[in-house]
Protein backbone atom coordinates (compact mmCIF):
# COMPACT_ATOMS: atom_id res chain seq x y z
CA UNK A 1 0.00 0.00 0.00
CA UNK A 2 1.38 3.41 -0.97
CA UNK A 3 1.85 6.28 1.41
CA UNK A 4 -1.00 8.29 -0.12
CA UNK A 5 -3.42 5.36 0.13
CA UNK A 6 -2.44 4.83 3.74
CA UNK A 7 -3.01 8.49 4.58
CA UNK A 8 -6.36 8.44 2.79
CA UNK A 9 -7.51 5.46 4.85
CA UNK A 10 -6.40 7.17 8.07
CA UNK A 11 -8.26 10.34 7.09
CA UNK A 12 -11.42 8.32 6.37
CA UNK A 13 -11.10 6.45 9.64
CA UNK A 14 -10.65 9.69 11.55
CA UNK A 15 -13.73 11.14 9.88
CA UNK A 16 -15.85 8.10 10.70
CA UNK A 17 -14.49 8.09 14.25
CA UNK A 18 -15.47 11.73 14.75
CA UNK A 19 -18.95 11.16 13.33
CA UNK A 20 -19.42 8.01 15.40
CA UNK A 21 -18.27 9.57 18.66
CA UNK A 22 -20.46 12.61 18.08
CA UNK A 23 -23.49 10.44 17.25
CA UNK A 24 -23.06 8.19 20.28
CA UNK A 25 -22.48 11.10 22.64
CA UNK A 26 -25.44 13.07 21.31
CA UNK A 27 -27.80 10.09 21.45
CA UNK A 28 -26.79 8.90 24.89
CA UNK A 29 -26.99 12.37 26.40
CA UNK A 30 -30.50 12.78 25.03
CA UNK A 31 -31.69 9.45 26.41
CA UNK A 32 -34.51 10.01 28.85
CA UNK A 33 -34.26 13.77 29.26
CA UNK A 34 -38.02 13.80 29.72
CA UNK A 35 -38.04 10.52 31.61
CA UNK A 36 -36.15 9.27 34.63
CA UNK A 37 -32.67 10.85 34.83
CA UNK A 38 -31.45 8.19 37.20
CA UNK A 39 -31.84 5.58 34.47
CA UNK A 40 -30.39 7.41 31.51
CA UNK A 41 -26.78 7.78 30.55
CA UNK A 42 -26.58 11.51 31.13
CA UNK A 43 -28.12 11.24 34.59
CA UNK A 44 -25.76 8.45 35.54
CA UNK A 45 -22.56 10.17 34.44
CA UNK A 46 -23.15 13.93 34.69
CA UNK A 47 -20.92 15.42 37.43
CA UNK A 48 -23.46 18.22 37.86
CA UNK A 49 -25.93 15.68 39.21
CA UNK A 50 -23.31 14.52 41.71
CA UNK A 51 -22.79 18.10 42.89
CA UNK A 52 -26.55 18.70 43.09
CA UNK A 53 -26.92 15.80 45.53
CA UNK A 54 -24.52 17.42 48.00
CA UNK A 55 -26.56 20.48 49.07
CA UNK A 56 -26.16 20.90 52.84
CA UNK A 57 -25.39 17.26 53.58
CA UNK A 58 -21.59 17.41 53.59
CA UNK A 59 -18.63 18.77 55.50
CA UNK A 60 -15.22 19.02 53.84
CA UNK A 61 -12.06 17.75 55.49
CA UNK A 62 -9.84 20.57 54.20
CA UNK A 63 -6.58 19.04 55.46
CA UNK A 64 -7.28 15.70 53.82
CA UNK A 65 -8.37 17.41 50.61
CA UNK A 66 -5.24 19.57 50.49
CA UNK A 67 -3.05 16.55 51.17
CA UNK A 68 -4.60 14.59 48.31
CA UNK A 69 -4.24 17.56 45.96
CA UNK A 70 -0.56 17.96 46.79
CA UNK A 71 0.00 14.23 46.23
CA UNK A 72 -1.84 14.46 42.92
CA UNK A 73 0.35 17.36 41.75
CA UNK A 74 3.49 15.47 42.74
CA UNK A 75 2.33 12.37 40.83
CA UNK A 76 1.42 14.47 37.79
CA UNK A 77 4.92 15.96 37.74
CA UNK A 78 6.42 12.48 37.99
CA UNK A 79 4.16 11.28 35.18
CA UNK A 80 5.31 14.09 32.88
CA UNK A 81 8.93 13.24 33.62
CA UNK A 82 8.42 9.55 32.99
CA UNK A 83 6.40 10.23 29.83
CA UNK A 84 9.15 12.49 28.47
CA UNK A 85 11.69 9.73 29.04
CA UNK A 86 9.41 7.20 27.34
CA UNK A 87 8.90 9.37 24.25
CA UNK A 88 12.69 9.70 23.94
CA UNK A 89 13.05 5.94 24.00
CA UNK A 90 14.40 5.71 27.53
CA UNK A 91 13.37 3.28 30.24
CA UNK A 92 10.52 4.54 32.43
CA UNK A 93 8.73 3.42 35.57
CA UNK A 94 4.94 3.71 35.83
CA UNK A 95 3.68 6.20 38.40
CA UNK A 96 0.44 4.31 38.96
CA UNK A 97 -0.93 0.87 38.09
CA UNK A 98 -4.49 -0.28 37.49
CA UNK A 99 -6.03 -2.27 40.32
CA UNK A 100 -6.02 -6.05 40.29
CA UNK A 101 -8.94 -7.38 38.27
CA UNK A 102 -9.23 -4.30 36.06
CA UNK A 103 -9.29 -5.89 32.61
CA UNK A 104 -9.72 -2.72 30.59
CA UNK A 105 -6.01 -2.27 29.94
CA UNK A 106 -4.95 -5.79 28.95
CA UNK A 107 -3.74 -4.86 25.44
CA UNK A 108 0.08 -4.70 25.26
CA UNK A 109 0.04 -1.20 23.79
CA UNK A 110 -1.24 0.23 27.08
CA UNK A 111 2.17 -0.60 28.55
CA UNK A 112 4.48 -0.61 25.53
CA UNK A 113 3.32 2.45 23.61
CA UNK A 114 4.34 5.73 25.33
CA UNK A 115 1.25 7.61 24.13
CA UNK A 116 -1.26 5.01 25.29
CA UNK A 117 0.69 4.38 28.47
CA UNK A 118 0.54 8.09 29.29
CA UNK A 119 -3.21 8.23 28.62
CA UNK A 120 -3.79 5.23 30.87
CA UNK A 121 -1.74 6.62 33.74
CA UNK A 122 -3.21 10.11 33.40
CA UNK A 123 -6.70 8.60 33.55
CA UNK A 124 -5.84 6.47 36.59
CA UNK A 125 -4.31 9.46 38.39
CA UNK A 126 -7.30 11.68 37.71
CA UNK A 127 -9.63 8.87 38.79
CA UNK A 128 -7.69 8.48 42.02
CA UNK A 129 -7.79 12.22 42.58
CA UNK A 130 -11.57 12.35 42.15
CA UNK A 131 -12.03 9.42 44.53
CA UNK A 132 -9.79 11.17 47.07
CA UNK A 133 -11.92 14.30 46.80
CA UNK A 134 -15.00 12.24 47.65
CA UNK A 135 -13.13 10.61 50.55
CA UNK A 136 -12.45 14.08 51.92
CA UNK A 137 -16.18 14.76 52.12
CA UNK A 138 -17.96 13.75 55.32
CA UNK A 139 -21.68 13.27 54.79
CA UNK A 140 -24.36 13.63 57.39
CA UNK A 141 -26.08 10.41 56.34
CA UNK A 142 -24.69 7.15 55.00
CA UNK A 143 -27.10 6.93 52.07
CA UNK A 144 -25.93 10.22 50.57
CA UNK A 145 -22.31 9.11 50.97
CA UNK A 146 -23.00 5.85 49.15
CA UNK A 147 -24.85 7.65 46.35
CA UNK A 148 -22.01 10.12 45.81
CA UNK A 149 -19.45 7.32 45.68
CA UNK A 150 -21.64 5.33 43.30
CA UNK A 151 -22.20 8.21 40.86
CA UNK A 152 -18.54 9.20 41.06
CA UNK A 153 -17.56 5.67 40.11
CA UNK A 154 -20.03 5.69 37.22
CA UNK A 155 -18.58 8.96 35.94
CA UNK A 156 -15.01 7.70 36.25
CA UNK A 157 -15.87 4.51 34.37
CA UNK A 158 -17.63 6.42 31.62
CA UNK A 159 -14.66 8.68 30.77
CA UNK A 160 -12.09 5.90 30.55
CA UNK A 161 -9.89 6.19 27.41
CA UNK A 162 -10.92 2.64 26.58
CA UNK A 163 -14.41 3.94 25.76
CA UNK A 164 -13.33 6.18 22.86
CA UNK A 165 -12.38 5.31 19.30
CA UNK A 166 -8.94 6.89 18.96
CA UNK A 167 -7.74 6.41 22.53
CA UNK A 168 -8.13 2.63 22.67
CA UNK A 169 -5.26 0.75 20.96
CA UNK A 170 -7.35 -2.37 20.51
CA UNK A 171 -10.00 -0.35 18.68
CA UNK A 172 -7.39 1.41 16.53
CA UNK A 173 -5.85 -1.94 15.66
CA UNK A 174 -9.25 -3.28 14.57
CA UNK A 175 -9.90 -0.18 12.47
CA UNK A 176 -6.61 -0.53 10.59
CA UNK A 177 -7.08 -4.27 10.18
CA UNK A 178 -10.56 -3.82 8.68
CA UNK A 179 -9.75 -0.66 6.71
CA UNK A 180 -12.39 1.20 8.71
CA UNK A 181 -15.19 -1.33 8.19
CA UNK A 182 -15.30 -2.05 11.93
CA UNK A 183 -16.44 1.53 12.56
CA UNK A 184 -19.24 1.18 10.02
CA UNK A 185 -20.31 -2.12 11.56
CA UNK A 186 -20.20 -0.51 15.00
CA UNK A 187 -22.48 2.27 13.82
CA UNK A 188 -24.92 -0.34 12.49
CA UNK A 189 -24.84 -2.20 15.81
CA UNK A 190 -25.42 1.04 17.68
CA UNK A 191 -28.41 2.05 15.55
CA UNK A 192 -29.90 -1.44 15.89
CA UNK A 193 -29.71 -1.23 19.69
CA UNK A 194 -31.06 2.30 19.66
CA UNK A 195 -34.15 1.10 17.81
CA UNK A 196 -34.71 -1.55 20.50
CA UNK A 197 -34.35 0.91 23.38
CA UNK A 198 -37.10 2.72 25.27
CA UNK A 199 -36.95 6.50 25.65
CA UNK A 200 -35.73 6.32 29.24
CA UNK A 201 -32.78 3.95 28.82
CA UNK A 202 -30.31 2.50 26.38
CA UNK A 203 -30.48 -1.26 25.83
CA UNK A 204 -27.13 -2.68 24.79
CA UNK A 205 -26.91 -6.13 23.22
CA UNK A 206 -24.92 -8.48 25.48
CA UNK A 207 -25.20 -11.74 23.56
CA UNK A 208 -26.11 -13.08 20.14
CA UNK A 209 -29.94 -12.86 20.12
CA UNK A 210 -30.21 -15.34 17.25
CA UNK A 211 -28.31 -18.07 19.09
CA UNK A 212 -31.17 -18.97 21.43
CA UNK A 213 -34.84 -19.78 21.10
CA UNK A 214 -37.01 -20.44 24.13
CA UNK A 215 -38.50 -23.88 23.77
CA UNK A 216 -35.77 -25.08 21.40
CA UNK A 217 -32.41 -24.70 23.17
CA UNK A 218 -33.65 -22.95 26.34
CA UNK A 219 -36.55 -24.05 28.58
CA UNK A 220 -36.76 -27.47 26.92
CA UNK A 221 -37.81 -29.62 29.88
CA UNK A 222 -41.03 -31.41 28.99
CA UNK A 223 -44.25 -30.43 30.70
CA UNK A 224 -47.75 -29.07 30.21
CA UNK A 225 -49.38 -25.74 30.98
CA UNK A 226 -52.37 -26.81 33.07
CA UNK A 227 -53.67 -23.44 34.28
CA UNK A 228 -53.74 -19.88 33.01
CA UNK A 229 -55.02 -16.53 34.24
CA UNK A 230 -54.28 -12.96 33.19
CA UNK A 231 -50.98 -12.96 35.13
CA UNK A 232 -49.56 -16.49 35.10
CA UNK A 233 -49.35 -19.79 33.34
CA UNK A 234 -48.72 -22.83 35.55
CA UNK A 235 -46.44 -25.54 34.18
CA UNK A 236 -46.53 -29.10 35.49
CA UNK A 237 -43.34 -30.82 34.41
CA UNK A 238 -43.26 -34.42 33.24
CA UNK A 239 -41.66 -36.61 35.96
CA UNK A 240 -38.48 -38.45 35.07
CA UNK A 241 -38.97 -41.20 37.65
CA UNK A 242 -41.79 -43.71 38.06
CA UNK A 243 -42.08 -42.84 41.76
CA UNK A 244 -42.19 -39.24 43.05
CA UNK A 245 -42.33 -37.60 46.44
CA UNK A 246 -45.79 -36.95 47.83
CA UNK A 247 -45.30 -33.23 48.46
CA UNK A 248 -44.59 -31.26 45.25
CA UNK A 249 -42.37 -28.23 44.68
CA UNK A 250 -43.96 -24.99 43.46
CA UNK A 251 -41.57 -22.40 42.02
CA UNK A 252 -42.24 -18.67 42.21
CA UNK A 253 -39.59 -17.10 39.94
CA UNK A 254 -38.94 -13.35 40.00
CA UNK A 255 -41.72 -11.46 38.24
CA UNK A 256 -39.17 -8.96 36.93
CA UNK A 257 -37.59 -11.75 34.84
CA UNK A 258 -38.58 -14.85 32.87
CA UNK A 259 -38.78 -18.18 34.70
CA UNK A 260 -36.42 -20.11 32.42
CA UNK A 261 -33.29 -19.11 34.32
CA UNK A 262 -34.28 -22.20 36.33
CA UNK A 263 -34.48 -24.27 33.14
CA UNK A 264 -31.67 -23.16 30.84
CA UNK A 265 -29.93 -25.92 28.91
CA UNK A 266 -29.91 -29.58 29.90
CA UNK A 267 -26.87 -29.28 32.16
CA UNK A 268 -27.89 -26.09 33.95
CA UNK A 269 -31.57 -26.89 34.49
CA UNK A 270 -32.51 -26.87 38.16
CA UNK A 271 -35.92 -28.19 37.11
CA UNK A 272 -34.40 -31.24 35.40
CA UNK A 273 -32.20 -31.94 38.42
CA UNK A 274 -35.23 -31.99 40.73
CA UNK A 275 -37.21 -34.18 38.37
CA UNK A 276 -34.38 -36.70 38.22
CA UNK A 277 -34.27 -36.67 42.03
CA UNK A 278 -37.92 -37.76 42.11
CA UNK A 279 -39.90 -34.57 42.72
CA UNK A 280 -43.15 -33.35 41.23
CA UNK A 281 -42.31 -29.85 39.99
CA UNK A 282 -44.63 -26.96 39.15
CA UNK A 283 -43.49 -23.62 37.76
CA UNK A 284 -45.18 -20.22 37.61
CA UNK A 285 -44.54 -18.42 34.32
CA UNK A 286 -45.35 -14.71 34.61
CA UNK A 287 -46.97 -12.76 31.80
CA UNK A 288 -44.99 -9.89 30.29
CA UNK A 289 -47.62 -7.28 31.24
CA UNK A 290 -48.85 -4.33 29.22
CA UNK A 291 -50.91 -1.30 30.25
CA UNK A 292 -54.11 -3.38 30.43
CA UNK A 293 -52.79 -4.83 33.72
CA UNK A 294 -51.70 -1.47 35.17
CA UNK A 295 -53.87 -1.80 38.30
CA UNK A 296 -52.52 -5.21 39.40
CA UNK A 297 -50.61 -4.40 42.59
CA UNK A 298 -48.22 -6.47 44.69
CA UNK A 299 -51.12 -8.12 46.47
CA UNK A 300 -52.59 -8.91 43.06
CA UNK A 301 -49.37 -10.63 42.07
CA UNK A 302 -49.70 -12.77 45.19
CA UNK A 303 -53.34 -13.68 44.61
CA UNK A 304 -53.04 -14.35 40.90
CA UNK A 305 -49.59 -15.89 41.29
CA UNK A 306 -48.56 -18.25 44.11
CA UNK A 307 -51.99 -18.35 45.77
CA UNK A 308 -53.79 -19.28 42.56
CA UNK A 309 -51.05 -21.76 41.67
CA UNK A 310 -51.19 -23.33 45.14
CA UNK A 311 -54.91 -24.04 44.73
CA UNK A 312 -54.25 -25.80 41.42
CA UNK A 313 -51.27 -27.80 42.69
CA UNK A 314 -53.22 -29.05 45.72
CA UNK A 315 -56.18 -29.99 43.53
CA UNK A 316 -54.04 -31.88 41.02
CA UNK A 317 -51.71 -33.70 43.43
CA UNK A 318 -54.02 -34.12 46.46
CA UNK A 319 -50.83 -33.51 48.46
CA UNK A 320 -51.15 -32.57 52.13
CA UNK A 321 -48.28 -30.08 51.86
CA UNK A 322 -46.55 -28.06 49.15
CA UNK A 323 -42.92 -26.92 49.19
CA UNK A 324 -42.95 -23.28 48.03
CA UNK A 325 -39.73 -22.01 46.45
CA UNK A 326 -38.96 -18.42 45.45
CA UNK A 327 -36.05 -16.75 43.66
CA UNK A 328 -35.05 -13.13 44.44
CA UNK A 329 -38.20 -10.95 44.35
CA UNK A 330 -40.10 -14.20 43.85
CA UNK A 331 -38.74 -15.20 47.24
CA UNK A 332 -39.99 -11.96 48.74
CA UNK A 333 -43.42 -12.64 47.25
CA UNK A 334 -43.32 -16.26 48.46
CA UNK A 335 -42.50 -15.12 52.01
CA UNK A 336 -45.39 -12.65 52.01
CA UNK A 337 -47.62 -15.45 50.70
CA UNK A 338 -46.49 -17.79 53.48
CA UNK A 339 -47.16 -15.11 56.13
CA UNK A 340 -50.55 -14.33 54.61
CA UNK A 341 -51.58 -18.02 54.63
CA UNK A 342 -50.34 -18.48 58.17
CA UNK A 343 -52.38 -15.48 59.35
CA UNK A 344 -55.48 -17.08 57.81
CA UNK A 345 -54.78 -20.45 59.42
CA UNK A 346 -54.01 -22.07 56.06
CA UNK A 347 -51.42 -24.82 56.61
CA UNK A 348 -50.94 -26.14 53.08
CA UNK A 349 -47.29 -25.06 52.90
CA UNK A 350 -44.80 -27.61 54.20
CA UNK A 351 -41.61 -25.64 53.65
CA UNK A 352 -40.27 -22.43 52.16
CA UNK A 353 -37.07 -22.11 50.10
CA UNK A 354 -35.60 -18.70 49.30
CA UNK A 355 -32.93 -18.06 46.69
CA UNK A 356 -31.03 -14.75 47.16
CA UNK A 357 -34.00 -13.07 48.80
CA UNK A 358 -34.37 -9.75 50.60
CA UNK A 359 -36.97 -9.32 53.33
CA UNK A 360 -35.10 -6.76 55.41
CA UNK A 361 -34.25 -3.92 53.02
CA UNK A 362 -32.13 -1.88 55.42
CA UNK A 363 -29.05 -2.95 53.41
CA UNK A 364 -30.25 -2.96 49.79
CA UNK A 365 -26.77 -2.74 48.29
CA UNK A 366 -26.01 -0.47 45.36
CA UNK A 367 -29.57 -0.79 44.06
CA UNK A 368 -30.51 1.62 46.83
CA UNK A 369 -28.41 4.33 45.22
CA UNK A 370 -31.06 4.79 42.56
CA UNK A 371 -33.72 5.75 45.06
CA UNK A 372 -34.68 9.08 46.58
CA UNK A 373 -38.06 10.65 47.34
CA UNK A 374 -37.87 12.88 44.27
CA UNK A 375 -36.82 9.96 42.10
CA UNK A 376 -39.60 7.74 43.42
CA UNK A 377 -42.19 10.40 42.68
CA UNK A 378 -40.85 10.84 39.17
CA UNK A 379 -40.78 7.10 38.52
CA UNK A 380 -44.30 6.65 39.85
CA UNK A 381 -45.65 9.47 37.68
CA UNK A 382 -44.02 7.99 34.60
CA UNK A 383 -45.28 4.46 35.24
CA UNK A 384 -48.76 5.76 36.04
CA UNK A 385 -48.92 7.39 32.61
CA UNK A 386 -47.63 4.30 30.78
CA UNK A 387 -49.31 1.69 32.95
CA UNK A 388 -46.08 -0.29 33.23
CA UNK A 389 -42.45 0.08 34.26
CA UNK A 390 -40.38 -0.91 31.25
CA UNK A 391 -38.20 -3.90 32.08
CA UNK A 392 -35.40 -2.64 29.84
CA UNK A 393 -34.84 0.27 32.23
CA UNK A 394 -34.46 -2.19 35.07
CA UNK A 395 -32.04 -4.21 32.95
CA UNK A 396 -29.82 -1.18 32.36
CA UNK A 397 -29.94 -0.28 36.05
CA UNK A 398 -28.72 -3.74 37.06
CA UNK A 399 -26.02 -3.74 34.36
CA UNK A 400 -24.65 -0.46 35.68
CA UNK A 401 -24.08 -2.05 39.07
CA UNK A 402 -21.18 -3.78 37.27
CA UNK A 403 -20.70 -1.14 34.63
CA UNK A 404 -17.29 -2.09 33.24
CA UNK A 405 -18.13 -5.77 32.78
CA UNK A 406 -21.82 -5.52 31.90
CA UNK A 407 -22.01 -2.23 29.98
CA UNK A 408 -18.78 -0.61 28.84
CA UNK A 409 -17.12 -3.85 27.74
CA UNK A 410 -20.03 -4.46 25.36
CA UNK A 411 -20.03 -0.80 24.32
CA UNK A 412 -16.40 -1.19 23.22
CA UNK A 413 -16.78 -4.52 21.46
CA UNK A 414 -20.16 -3.86 19.82
CA UNK A 415 -19.76 -0.26 18.72
CA UNK A 416 -16.08 0.69 18.73
CA UNK A 417 -14.74 -2.63 17.44
CA UNK A 418 -17.81 -3.52 15.39
CA UNK A 419 -18.01 -7.05 16.73
CA UNK A 420 -21.06 -9.13 17.53
CA UNK A 421 -21.30 -10.49 21.08
CA UNK A 422 -20.79 -14.19 21.67
CA UNK A 423 -23.67 -16.53 22.58
CA UNK A 424 -24.24 -16.79 26.34
CA UNK A 425 -27.47 -18.26 27.69
CA UNK A 426 -27.52 -16.41 31.04
CA UNK A 427 -26.93 -13.05 29.33
CA UNK A 428 -29.67 -13.89 26.81
CA UNK A 429 -32.04 -14.51 29.72
CA UNK A 430 -30.78 -11.34 31.41
CA UNK A 431 -31.64 -9.30 28.31
CA UNK A 432 -35.08 -10.90 27.92
CA UNK A 433 -36.71 -8.13 29.91
CA UNK A 434 -40.09 -8.22 31.63
CA UNK A 435 -42.34 -5.27 32.38
CA UNK A 436 -43.81 -4.59 35.78
CA UNK A 437 -47.31 -3.24 36.27
CA UNK A 438 -47.51 0.35 37.48
CA UNK A 439 -49.44 -0.50 40.65
CA UNK A 440 -47.10 -3.33 41.65
CA UNK A 441 -44.02 -1.24 40.93
CA UNK A 442 -45.26 1.54 43.20
CA UNK A 443 -46.45 -0.69 46.02
CA UNK A 444 -43.38 -2.93 45.95
CA UNK A 445 -40.85 -0.07 46.03
CA UNK A 446 -42.71 1.86 48.72
CA UNK A 447 -43.21 -1.24 50.87
CA UNK A 448 -39.73 -2.72 50.57
CA UNK A 449 -36.80 -0.58 49.40
CA UNK A 450 -38.24 2.68 50.66
CA UNK A 451 -40.36 1.85 53.69
CA UNK A 452 -38.82 -1.51 54.74
CA UNK A 453 -42.23 -2.47 56.09
CA UNK A 454 -42.00 -6.25 55.75
CA UNK A 455 -39.89 -6.65 58.88
CA UNK A 456 -42.40 -4.66 60.94
CA UNK A 457 -45.20 -7.00 62.06
CA UNK A 458 -48.51 -6.00 60.44
CA UNK A 459 -47.07 -2.80 58.91
CA UNK A 460 -48.05 -4.16 55.49
CA UNK A 461 -51.58 -5.45 55.06
CA UNK A 462 -53.39 -7.38 52.36
CA UNK A 463 -57.20 -7.24 52.57
CA UNK A 464 -56.91 -6.20 56.20
CA UNK A 465 -54.64 -9.12 57.07
CA UNK A 466 -51.33 -8.05 58.60
CA UNK A 467 -48.15 -9.60 57.23
CA UNK A 468 -45.94 -10.87 60.04
CA UNK A 469 -42.88 -12.78 58.82
CA UNK A 470 -42.19 -13.92 62.35
CA UNK A 471 -45.36 -16.05 62.22
CA UNK A 472 -43.90 -18.20 59.40
CA UNK A 473 -43.24 -21.32 61.46
CA UNK A 474 -42.52 -23.82 58.65
CA UNK A 475 -38.95 -24.98 57.85
CA UNK A 476 -37.03 -22.50 55.68
CA UNK A 477 -34.02 -23.05 53.43
CA UNK A 478 -32.32 -19.74 52.59
CA UNK A 479 -29.48 -19.64 50.04
CA UNK A 480 -27.36 -16.53 49.47
CA UNK A 481 -24.29 -16.02 47.26
CA UNK A 482 -21.08 -14.48 48.51
CA UNK A 483 -20.42 -12.19 45.51
CA UNK A 484 -24.03 -11.13 44.93
CA UNK A 485 -24.19 -7.43 43.95
CA UNK A 486 -28.01 -7.30 43.88
CA UNK A 487 -28.86 -9.07 47.15
CA UNK A 488 -25.90 -8.76 49.52
CA UNK A 489 -25.39 -12.05 51.33
CA UNK A 490 -25.28 -10.42 54.77
CA UNK A 491 -28.57 -8.68 53.99
CA UNK A 492 -30.06 -12.05 52.97
CA UNK A 493 -28.82 -13.50 56.27
CA UNK A 494 -30.35 -10.61 58.19
CA UNK A 495 -33.59 -11.14 56.25
CA UNK A 496 -33.74 -14.83 57.15
CA UNK A 497 -33.46 -13.95 60.83
CA UNK A 498 -36.92 -12.36 60.62
CA UNK A 499 -38.58 -15.71 59.91
CA UNK A 500 -40.13 -17.66 62.75
CA UNK A 501 -39.46 -21.17 61.52
CA UNK A 502 -36.38 -23.36 61.65
CA UNK A 503 -34.01 -21.72 59.14
CA UNK A 504 -31.16 -23.45 57.35
CA UNK A 505 -28.95 -20.71 55.91
CA UNK A 506 -26.47 -21.66 53.19
CA UNK A 507 -23.87 -19.47 51.48
CA UNK A 508 -22.77 -20.31 47.94
CA UNK A 509 -19.84 -19.09 45.89
CA UNK A 510 -20.07 -16.64 42.97
CA UNK A 511 -22.89 -14.16 42.31
CA UNK A 512 -26.62 -13.64 42.01
CA UNK A 513 -27.13 -15.99 39.05
CA UNK A 514 -24.03 -18.18 38.67
CA UNK A 515 -24.03 -18.98 42.38
CA UNK A 516 -27.63 -20.21 42.25
CA UNK A 517 -27.40 -21.95 38.87
CA UNK A 518 -24.48 -24.16 39.91
CA UNK A 519 -25.42 -27.72 38.86
CA UNK A 520 -24.37 -30.84 40.71
CA UNK A 521 -22.54 -32.21 37.69
CA UNK A 522 -19.39 -30.11 37.40
CA UNK A 523 -20.49 -27.40 39.82
CA UNK A 524 -17.68 -24.83 39.86
CA UNK A 525 -18.40 -23.02 43.11
CA UNK A 526 -18.24 -24.19 46.72
CA UNK A 527 -20.76 -23.56 49.47
CA UNK A 528 -20.60 -22.98 53.22
CA UNK A 529 -22.77 -24.66 55.86
CA UNK A 530 -23.40 -23.81 59.49
CA UNK A 531 -26.34 -25.28 61.38
CA UNK A 532 -26.35 -22.38 63.85
CA UNK A 533 -27.80 -18.90 63.23
CA UNK A 534 -25.84 -16.44 65.42
CA UNK A 535 -26.76 -12.78 65.47
CA UNK A 536 -23.84 -11.72 63.29
CA UNK A 537 -23.41 -12.89 59.70
CA UNK A 538 -19.65 -12.61 60.16
CA UNK A 539 -19.84 -14.99 63.12
CA UNK A 540 -21.89 -17.40 61.00
CA UNK A 541 -19.24 -17.44 58.27
CA UNK A 542 -16.34 -17.67 60.72
CA UNK A 543 -17.77 -20.96 62.03
CA UNK A 544 -19.13 -22.27 58.73
CA UNK A 545 -17.62 -25.30 57.00
CA UNK A 546 -16.70 -25.00 53.33
CA UNK A 547 -17.86 -27.77 51.00
CA UNK A 548 -16.74 -28.18 47.38
CA UNK A 549 -19.26 -28.23 44.57
CA UNK A 550 -22.91 -27.34 44.24
CA UNK A 551 -25.24 -26.56 47.13
CA UNK A 552 -28.01 -28.34 45.22
CA UNK A 553 -27.04 -31.67 46.85
CA UNK A 554 -27.58 -30.27 50.33
CA UNK A 555 -30.90 -28.73 49.29
CA UNK A 556 -32.13 -31.99 47.77
CA UNK A 557 -31.35 -33.81 51.02
CA UNK A 558 -33.11 -31.13 53.06
CA UNK A 559 -36.10 -31.11 50.70
CA UNK A 560 -36.45 -34.91 50.78
CA UNK A 561 -37.16 -34.72 54.51
CA UNK A 562 -40.01 -32.26 53.82
CA UNK A 563 -41.60 -34.14 50.92
CA UNK A 564 -43.27 -37.20 52.44
CA UNK A 565 -43.34 -40.70 51.06
CA UNK A 566 -43.03 -41.65 47.42
CA UNK A 567 -45.88 -42.81 45.23
CA UNK A 568 -46.75 -43.24 41.58
CA UNK A 569 -45.70 -40.28 39.46
CA UNK A 570 -48.43 -38.10 37.99
CA UNK A 571 -48.91 -37.51 34.28
CA UNK A 572 -49.25 -33.75 33.66
CA UNK A 573 -52.51 -32.70 32.06
CA UNK A 574 -54.53 -35.80 32.99
CA UNK A 575 -56.42 -34.13 35.83
CA UNK A 576 -60.09 -33.66 34.96
CA UNK A 577 -60.11 -30.33 36.77
CA UNK A 578 -56.96 -29.05 35.09
CA UNK A 579 -56.29 -30.75 31.77
CA UNK A 580 -53.35 -29.82 29.58
CA UNK A 581 -53.82 -26.52 27.76
CA UNK A 582 -50.62 -26.65 25.67
CA UNK A 583 -47.02 -27.83 26.10
CA UNK A 584 -44.29 -26.09 28.08
CA UNK A 585 -42.72 -23.55 27.92
CA UNK A 586 -46.14 -21.98 27.29
CA UNK A 587 -47.07 -18.70 25.62
CA UNK A 588 -46.38 -15.97 28.19
CA UNK A 589 -42.63 -16.59 28.28
CA UNK A 590 -42.31 -16.03 24.53
CA UNK A 591 -43.30 -12.35 24.55
CA UNK A 592 -40.20 -10.17 24.18
CA UNK A 593 -39.94 -6.41 24.53
CA UNK A 594 -38.91 -4.52 21.41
Amino acid sequence: MGQSEHEEILQSINKYAQVFNAMVKDTLLKQGQEGQPINNIKGMFDPNQIVSLLSDKVEIDSAKLLQSQMRFMKQQTALWQQASMAFMGEQFNPVIHETKGDNRFKHDEWNNNPAFNYMKQAYLLNSQMLENVVDALHFKDDKTAEQIKFYTRQYISSVSPTNYVLTNPEVCEEILKSNGESILKGMQNFMADLEQSPLEAFKITQTDPDAFTVGENLATTEGQVIYKNELIELIHYTPKTTQTYQNPILFTPPFINKYYVLDLDYKKSMVRSLLEAGYEVFMISWVNPDASLADVDFAGYMKLGPLAALDVVCNVTKAPKVNLTGFCVGGTLSSVTAAYLRAKGDERLGSLTLFTTLLDFSEPGEVGNYLSEDMLNMLEQSTAVKGIFDGRILGLSFSLLRENSLFWSFFIKNYLQGKDPAPFDILYWNSDSTNLTAACYKEYLRTTYWGNKLIEPNAFEIDGIGIDLGKIDIPVYSIATIADHIVLWKAAYKSAQNLGGDVRFVLAGSGHLAGVINPIEGGKYPHWLNSEMPESADDWLANAEEHPGSWWTDWHQWMAEKSGNQGKALVPGTSKSYPALYPAPGHYVLKRLA
